[in-house]
C-alpha cells in the first residue's frame, strides 16, 4: 500500500482529472467536496487501487435528533442499545476465513489481498451505516469502553479484532461533533451487575467471567426480569446523563 500527501495548492483539480507536479491522473469523482481544500493523498490500497482524497473544512449543521442512547459493545451482537435495539456482528473475517486459507497455502497473494480487502471494505460499510443512524438519532451517545486491546491478547482476538469497537466508537466520535451532539466513553464495570430498574447489586446478579453465558437475569429486590446486555447499556447511559446533570450544576455555579 502507498500514501502521498500534498498540498491544495500544488494540485490543479478538473471534472476527472487531477495535476501533480506536472503529471495529469485521471479519476472517478465518486462523490462532490464541499468547502475548502485543506490538505490531500493519494492513497493506494491493499489490491494495489489508488484514490485520490480531498481534505476540506465544513460547517458542523448537521440535524441531530434528541434521543439520549447507552450503548454495550459486545462480540456476539456488535452493539446493544439502552433501547434495546441489537446491532449484528456480522463477522466479515469469520465468513472469508476458509477462502483466506486456501488462499494463504495456495501462495496467491494477489487473492489474499483481494480478500483482505473484501473483509474491511464489508466492516467498514456496516460501521459507517450503524453509527450514523446512531448519530443522526440522539444528542448524547455513550458508550462502554471496554477494551479491545486487552481483550485482543486472549482466545477471543479473532472475534474482537473482527467487531472493529475502535473504528465504531471513532466513527460515533466524530459524527456526533458534526452534529453537535455529546459523545461520551462510560466506564462500564459492574454495568451488568448493577439492576437498571432499582440500582441495587442484588444477589441474583451475572458474577464475572463464569457467568458470562448467562444472558438474562432476574432482580432478587425489585423482581425487574433483564437482558443482560440491555441492562448493562442502560446503566451506561444513566451513568452518563448523572455526569451530564453534574457539569451542568457545576456551570450554572461558575455562572453565578
Amino acid at each position: 500500500m502507498g500514501w502521498i500527501p500534498f498540498i491544495p495548492r500544488a494540485v490543479s483539480i478538473s471534472d476527472d482529472t487531477a495535476t501533480y507536479l506536472k503529471l495529469r491522473y485521471r479519476f472517478w469523482k465518486s462523490r462532490d467536496v464541499q468547502g475548502d481544500y485543506k490538505a490531500g493523498e493519494f492513497v493506494q490500497d491493499a489490491r494495489g487501487r489508488w484514490y485520490v482524497a480531498f481534505r476540506s473544512e465544513v460547517d458542523d449543521d448537521l440535524a441531530t435528533g434528541n434521543g439520549s442512547v447507552g450503548i454495550d459493545l459486545g462480540l456476539k451482537e456488535l452493539a446493544t442499545t439502552s433501547e434495546g435495539d441489537a446491532i449484528p456482528a456480522l463477522q466479515h473475517y469469520r465468513q472469508y476465513e476458509q477462502q483466506l486459507a486456501t488462499a494463504q497455502r495456495a501462495g496467491n497473494k494477489k487473492r489474499v489481498r483481494a480478500i483482505h480487502a473484501k473483509i474491511a471494505n464489508a466492516r467498514r460499510h456496516h460501521l459507517h451505516e450503524q453509527s450514523t443512524r446512531i448519530a443522526r438519532e440522539n444528542q448524547l451517545i455513550a458508550v462502554g469502553n471496554v477494551s479491545a486491546s486487552k481483550l485482543a491478547k486472549t482466545r477471543m482476538a479473532k472475534s474482537v479484532l473482527d467487531a472493529g469497537w475502535a473504528s465504531f466508537r471513532h466513527m460515533l466520535r466524530y459524527k456526533s461533533a458534526r452534529r453537535q451532539a455529546v459523545y461520551v466513553d462510560v466506564d462500564e464495570r459492574w454495568s451488568s451487575q448493577v439492576c437498571s430498574t432499582c440500582g441495587t447489586m442484588p444477589a441474583s446478579r451475572p458474577r464475572g467471567i463464569a457467568d458470562l453465558g448467562i444472558r438474562e437475569w432476574e432482580c432478587s429486590d425489585c423482581r425487574t426480569l433483564h437482558n443482560r446486555d440491555v441492562n448493562a447499556a442502560r446503566n451506561i447511559l444513566a451513568t452518563a446523563l448523572e455526569h451530564q446533570r453534574r457539569v451542568g450544576e457545576t456551570a450554572a455555579l461558575r455562572g453565578g
